[in-house]
């Protein structure tokens, strides 16, 4: 049961109460800032699945000047299931599974050091400015408590890269080096 599980988190923001799709995919967007937004079309199709499971309910349709919406509400099912998601300790990943890892080996593999070099110094440039926005997304006025704690979190695994990407920096700088001379 490990990963992002789109039903997990629509379960957990169903705690709040009966809920319809769209004040899911609302709820979800900001509670989870940083997250890719939920697509309509997802809610409803992961409410049909959970619905099928018995771990939400229907709660009844309200118009609100607009097309039915059904409401749906987490069941004892629903919870347990939710319950054993959040006390389910997570793997650390046991691979490298990032674009960036990727693109520096076949840099390496396809146009050798000097290529991979330039494509290192650009990427940590970018790693920088990215750091620079989160600092100031989390250091914001009207920073929310999931601001500050989804900066946080994209901020150390930013840190992270760029500790690799200096790191790497210096390993391809020196293997070139050794080549040239």
């Amino acid at each position: 049961m490990g990963g992002v599980s789109t039903s997990h988190v629509l379960l957990g923001l169903l705690c709040a109460g009966p809920q319809h799709g769209y004040e899911l995919k609302k709820a979800h967007d900001e509670r989870l800032p940083r997250a890719k937004p939920l697509a309509f079309g997802q809610v409803y199709a992961t409410l049909g699945r959970l619905e099928r499971d018995g771990l939400v309910a229907q709660t009844g349709q309200d118009r609100e000047g607009g097309p039915d919406r059904t409401s749906y509400a987490l069941t004892d099912a629903g919870r347990q299931r939710l319950d054993e998601w959040l006390a389910a300790v997570e793997p650390p990943a046991p691979y490298v599974s990032s674009t960036l890892f990727a693109k520096v080996v076949v840099s390496l593999l396809a146009s050798g050091a000097a290529a991979a070099t330039d494509y290192l110094i650009a990427q940590r440039a970018a790693h920088v400015a990215r750091l620079r926005e989160l600092t100031a997304v989390k250091t914001a006025r009207d920073a929310s408590a999931g601001d500050v704690v989804a900066a946080d979190y994209a901020i150390a695994h930013l840190d992270a890269d760029l500790r690799w990407l200096q790191t790497t920096l210096a390993r391809v700088t020196d293997l070139h080096q050794e080549v040239i001379t």
